[in-house]
């Protein structure tokens, strides 16, 4: 992936912080020092830093933003000098919801939902809708039942991330439809587990932690650059894969870290500005095309040539009526 360059160029993800919206982070691994800011527990309304919860969100989170320890040892995240903060619980979709609001109001730049469910509720999407406003990216993972894109992946807004082996083919476990956006490697991936212990898994959740650094790196290099405009270059720079062009199990292809931060930069005018509160069904939830408007032509001219034609109208008249007469 080229990481150590996109990092130089992405100033490792510094002053960015992503909300790792899951079971719970464990602060006190030793990949994590120093990368973690106060987090929340929405269901017992108290601080989340520190939490022992759950493996997964501890995962996560050093993938996105590890910082190793000793001499080179441990794991170092794809954003290492960003920071995590952390959200629970994915369990209730009220909770979900009010945690992304949580993150939002805390000026979180880049939401990690690496959780997948089959229905989105009011709530859930309406907070997904306030995030959206509020200019942050949201990225979630595709699913792991090789079926349609899950939710929140599959609302609009959300850049839905599937997976691909090492050998850069789709994993036969990632989900896949219209709505799958971007595609990262997902399969014999070492994460980080409480206790200072570490794992080899596979799914769609480690394919959106790479997609969240990355996108940390975006917002660190390029501060002014909106949502909206991240997706779109995350997605416009993507490697094609299977069929040509966009299809439904590589979304618009593998993501390029490297590339989506130093193509050059499209004119605002021709980038995406604001997500579409409209269902994506046919193609990318998070990138639009600039509506090019044309000068219509001045009132006047009507009437002038309305005039004109009424004119010639009475003179045509006026001449056949002579020529009878004659």
């Amino acid at each position: 992936m080229r990481l150590a360059e996109a990092q130089k160029a992405g100033k490792g993800g510094e002053g960015v912080v992503v909300a790792v919206v899951d079971s719970g982070v464990d602060g006190a691994h030793q990949d994590l020092r120093g990368a973690m800011v106060p987090g929340r527990n929405i269901a017992r309304d108290v601080e989340d830093d520190d939490l022992d919860s759950g493996p997964h969100g501890t995962g996560m989170a050093v993938l996105i933003a590890g910082r190793g320890h000793g001499d080179g040892d441990g794991l170092l995240g794809v954003a290492p000098r960003s920071k995590v903060m952390s959200v629970t619980p994915t369990g209730d979709q009220p909770l979900i919801a009010e945690g992304i609001r949580w993150a939002v109001q805390h000026r979180a730049k880049v939401i990690n939902m690496s959780f997948a469910q089959y229905d989105a509720g009011d709530a859930m999407r309406e907070a997904v809708e306030e995030a959206v406003a509020a200019d942050v990216v949201l990225v979630a993972g595709s699913g792991n039942d090789h079926k349609q894109v899950a939710f929140p992946a599959a609302l609009p807004g959300v850049i839905a991330v599937g997976a691909v082996d090492r050998k850069n083919k789709a994993a036969s476990f990632s989900n896949y439809g219209d709505q799958l956006d971007i595609v990262a490697y997902g399969t014999a991936m070492t994460v980080a587990r409480p206790h200072n212990r570490y794992e080899v898994v596979h799914g769609t959740s480690d394919s959106t932690a790479l997609v969240s650094g990355i996108a940390a790196l975006m917002r660190a290099r390029y501060p002014d650059m909106s949502a909206a405009e991240v997706a779109d270059r995350l997605t416009r720079t993507a490697i094609d894969r299977g069929t040509k062009g966009r299809d439904d199990y590589y979304g618009y292809g593998q993501v390029d870290a490297l590339a989506a931060l130093t193509a050059p930069r499209t004119p605002p005018s021709a980038t995406a500005t604001a997500a579409s509160p409209a269902p994506a069904q046919d193609d990318n939830p998070v990138a639009y095309a600039p509506v090019l408007k044309t000068k219509a032509p001045p009132p006047l001219l009507f009437v002038a040539v309305g005039v004109l034609l009424l004119m010639l109208c009475l003179a045509l008249f006026m001449i056949v009526r002579a020529r009878r007469k004659t």
